[in-house]
């Protein structure tokens, strides 16, 4: 069995590592772009999707975004809570009923990629989709390579999962950018986030779980 890369790739290196790796597969192959807020999961799936499509490979999106509990599970253990930002934040049994299972490699193909709508605070029930024999599976999310999704041997869901690598003042600075809020990564206003983050990888070592490390700083 082929080894996982010993050393972090570019984002190019890795692209290019993760299509001829998937594309002799057969069947659904269930992929995780995982990272901290800012580290460019949504840019990298979307352009490991674009690659895929144009080898000919039919790709389904999904964004764990997509998946999140309504505002009084979220913030059940306060709003500055770093614990409750990791246990709370997401619909973990809708996504596993919704997505993990039915587009699993022996699941029935009939899928929803989306519960809820945040711009909204609203609850979601799309019509059913059904998935093709053989997909790829991109899914980009935080908290990716939790135990939760974890199956009943202990082993990742996914046939290949991605860690996006990127320091917390890059992480910080990005989301300053893109959505106004603070740029100090000790600012206590996002303290919930970045100690969120933090516990997430002490606690569940994604760059030790994860088949490939992009350093996309």
């Amino acid at each position: 069995m082929e080894t996982r890369p010993a050393e972090p790739m570019s984002r190019e290196a890795g692209l290019s590592w993760l299509v001829s790796r998937i594309r002799p597969r057969a069947g659904r192959t269930m992929v995780a772009i995982d990272g901290v807020d800012g580290a460019g999961k949504t840019s990298f799936a979307d352009d490991l999707a674009a690659e895929l499509t144009d080898s000919g490979l039919t790709v389904i999106r999904v964004s764990f975004d997509d998946f999140l509990n309504p505002p009084e599970v979220r913030y059940a253990k306060g709003r500055t809570s770093p614990e409750g930002f990791i246990a709370d934040t997401y619909d973990y049994e809708r996504f596993i009923d919704d997505v993990l299972e039915p587009l699993g490699s022996e699941g029935c193909g009939r899928y929803r990629a989306k519960s809820y709508d945040f711009a909204g605070e609203t609850p979601l029930s799309p019509p059913w989709q059904v998935a093709p024999d053989a997909a790829v599976v991109v899914v980009d999310g935080m908290f990716l390579h939790r135990d939760r999704l974890r199956n009943a041997r202990g082993r990742k869901v996914w046939d290949l999962s991605v860690w996006l690598q990127v320091p917390p003042e890059v992480s910080v600075r990005r989301l300053a950018e893109r959505d106004g809020s603070p740029s100090e990564v000790d600012d206590p206003r996002i303290a919930r986030y970045v100690e969120g983050q933090r516990l997430y990888i002490e606690r569940y070592h994604p760059a030790e779980r994860a088949d490939l490390v992009i350093d996309n700083t």
